[in-house]
């Protein structure tokens, strides 16, 4: 029997965004908070990863 995988989203749903309001909301949270998920499940260990592995494989 192959394990399941769990809907990642729900577990983050209830964090509040602390981002200003007017400013650095070009993307919504979930998806930050999906891409960083993503991308140190992959391997990436630090924030210039992140932002690569972003450009390349989500945005």
């Amino acid at each position: 029997m192959r394990p399941q995988l769990l809907d990642p989203p729900p577990y983050f749903a209830d964090l509040p965004d602390p981002r200003r309001e007017l400013r650095n909301n070009l993307h919504p949270l979930h998806d930050i908070q999906m891409i960083v998920l993503c991308a140190v499940l992959s391997g990436v260990e630090d924030w210039v990863g992140m932002e690569a592995f972003a450009k390349e494989a989500w945005l």
